[in-house]
C-alpha cells in the first residue's frame, strides 16, 4: 500500500495502524499527535485506526525550545 507521510510517499502492509506507522517511523511516545486526511485520530484509536491506502497522513511532532 502507498501513503504519503508529512509529503513523501511511503509503503506499508495494508492493515497498518497508526500506532504501527510510529514505530516504524521511531517517533516518540509523548508529544505526538496524528492527522489522517485531515482529519485528527485520537491516541485511544491509534492502536485499531487501521491507515487506508493512498492517504495522507501527519505527523506532528512537539518540539521544547526558547
Amino acid at each position: 500500500m502507498s501513503i504519503y507521510v508529512n509529503g513523501s510517499e511511503s509503503e506499508i502492509a495494508p492493515g497498518t495502524t497508526v500506532s504501527g506507522l510510529l514505530d516504524a517511523l521511531d517517533a516518540p511516545t509523548r508529544g505526538v499527535a496524528v492527522a489522517v486526511d485531515t482529519e485528527v485520530v485520537p491516541r485511544g484509536e491509534w492502536e485499531s485506526f487501521a491507515i487506508p491506502d493512498d492517504s495522507r497522513v501527519e505527523v506532528l511532532i512537539a518540539v521544547q525550545g526558547g
